[in-house]
């Protein structure tokens, strides 16, 4: 329990950088919102983020003027103090070192950079914890399962030729399809890795694939080579491991794909429904546990 009320604080501390992100913010402020003195909160929020607050401050802010300059072609300085920096040159220093390419050029050209898109994780996956069930599993560890109603959407993916996993992938298409899922504008979520079920599978193209989900009405620009489909309204059983140390997330995976393995859903009223909807994965990150939802449906009962 003591490590959902770290998490509970770190949320109240995003929350408050959300509402504020266009005025200045302070380490008292923070810590306010977390209810919590200064030098604790700002411990808890590394902890839980893997950096510092005003780092990750500073990279919410830079991501955000990356969006603005790219989707309204805002006047670079304009942007600078929209975000709280005080020059030009602060803004253009700081843009270049997080992005590596000046906002002017970034504007102009719409470079592909890795953005910084945090509350799209916090805002669905800390509402794991609702409800959450602790499952006898093959090993010591603790698996938190949340079955969460997916509304009808879109979703835009990249697709291989004949990837089963996520390496496969990368040898097909590369490995920078995330950042630029990552810069989609509207995206309801994080970009995710996917399985297709096979009536979502093109003839010579891949099972596994990545994506970004989108409302059902989205009727924007497409990234070139991507494709766009759109996917029923579904359940999804969402399985969430405990935080592990970021070198060690091929064992994390693999803990918890033994666990899937071995899962009866019919013990809480589901089966499995793979065929109406990808099963798919958050990238790993210590922090928060690796994350991966199969479909499912529930049982009619007599």
């Amino acid at each position: 329990m003591e490590r959902w009320e770290t998490i509970k604080a770190v949320e109240r501390m995003q929350e408050y950088i959300d509402a504020n992100i266009h005025a200045p913010i302070t380490l008292s402020a923070l810590a306010a919102a977390a209810g919590y003195s200064p030098w604790h909160a700002a411990r808890m929020f590394k902890e839980v983020t893997d950096k510092a607050p005003f780092e990750y401050i500073r990279a919410l802010r830079l991501s955000q003027a990356a969006i603005m300059l790219r989707n309204e072609k805002s006047r670079v300085i304009d942007v600078a103090f929209d975000f709280v920096f005080n020059s030009h040159e602060g803004f253009t220093r700081a843009f270049s070192k997080q992005f590596g390419v000046s906002p002017k050029k970034f504007s102009k050209e719409s470079a592909s950079v890795h953005l910084f898109m945090p509350e799209r994780v916090r805002d669905y996956y800390l509402n794991l914890q609702r409800g959450e069930i602790k499952m006898p599993n093959t090993n010591t560890k603790t698996v938190f399962v949340q079955v969460v109603e997916r509304p009808a959407r879109k979703v835009i993916i990249k697709r291989g030729v004949k990837a089963t996993h996520y390496f496969e992938y990368c040898e097909e298409v590369g490995c920078d399809v995330w950042e630029v899922l990552s810069g989609i504008k509207d995206a309801l979520y994080e970009p995710i890795g996917m399985w297709l079920p096979q009536n979502m599978i093109k003839n010579s193209t891949s099972e596994y694939v990545q994506g970004v989900e989108m409302a059902a009405d989205y009727n924007g620009p497409l990234p070139d080579g991507y494709d766009i489909m759109d996917l029923p309204p579904c359940q999804m059983m969402v399985f969430q491991g405990e935080p592990f140390d970021d070198e060690k997330y091929d064992e994390a995976i693999e803990d918890l794909w033994e666990t899937m393995k071995h899962y009866d859903p019919q013990l809480y009223g589901f089966e499995w429904a793979d065929g109406e909807g990808p099963r798919f994965q958050l990238a790993p990150m210590g922090y928060r546990g690796y994350i991966e939802a199969r479909p499912v449906r529930q049982i009619n009962k007599a």
